[in-house]
């Protein structure tokens, strides 16, 4: 806890801030576990004692280090000077202060942590929230645009509508002129037949008339006379 509690209080929270801003559109990333390998004496890893178990047993990882220590220091290898002293009091101090303030202030930095994960994952919805409206208007305008394409393919074929409509009153209104001039003309043709008919017929009973004398007048009138006294014997 502490070793993490250290490591992000040196992370300064601006700096934070303003990489938050531009991580959101970056994948994100897998969290760090929340805590570290187990350790013993606060500082020694626990894969260093578990490799002595199989050939020295549970105590042969102290006794190895005791043995180092006193190997070390019988040897003068290892001299303790003044400043071994001071080392000492210094771990005994730091080993106090991590025990009184190290949860207080591991518990504070995760809560700073936490908040500033939150602020980045705030973000990254926010932005991919946007992106999506933005998507779903993009496919809004794009369906309105298939829309208008529908609408002037409509207009289009309105005006070819009405064009055609156009078309056929004025082929219409031609063909029933043409037939009007056309129907004049036969009838101004049948007009001058039967004009000229009445009066080849007039002239041709004028001319018979003109051409009966009186003696074949009476002679006719006679010869009627005859069939009709013929006709009324018959009828007895």
């Amino acid at each position: 806890m502490l070793s993490r509690a250290v490591l992000l209080s040196a992370a300064k929270k601006p700096a934070a801030l303003v990489l938050a801003r531009g991580a959101a559109s970056q994948p994100e990333r897998p969290k760090r576990p929340e805590h570290g390998g187990k350790v013993r004496l606060g500082f020694l890893p626990e894969e260093w004692f578990t490799f002595f178990y199989n050939k020295t047993g549970v105590t042969g990882p102290y006794v190895f280090g005791a043995g180092l220590m006193t190997y070390l220091c019988s040897k003068e290898i290892y001299i303790m000077e003044h400043e071994y002293y001071n080392g000492l009091s210094l771990a005994i101090m730091v080993v106090f202060a991590v025990k009184k303030f190290g949860p207080s202030l591991a518990a504070y930095l995760d809560k700073e942590v936490d908040k500033i994960e939150d602020e980045w994952k705030e973000s990254r919805e926010n932005n991919i929230q946007q992106l999506s409206q933005a998507i779903e208007d993009e496919k809004k305008e794009q369906w309105r645009a298939e829309g208008q394409t529908m609408l002037m393919q409509a207009k289009k074929e309105n005006v070819a509508l009405q064009l055609e409509a156009a078309y056929r009153e004025r082929a219409m209104n031609a063909y029933l002129e043409v037939k009007k001039r056309l129907d004049y003309q036969v009838e101004r043709q049948n007009v001058d037949r039967r004009i000229s008919q009445k009066h080849m017929v007039d002239w041709i009973v004028n001319n018979v008339v003109k051409s009966i004398t009186p003696d074949q007048e009476k002679e006719n009138l006679n010869k009627c006379i005859a069939d009709l006294g013929a006709l009324a014997a018959r009828s007895k």
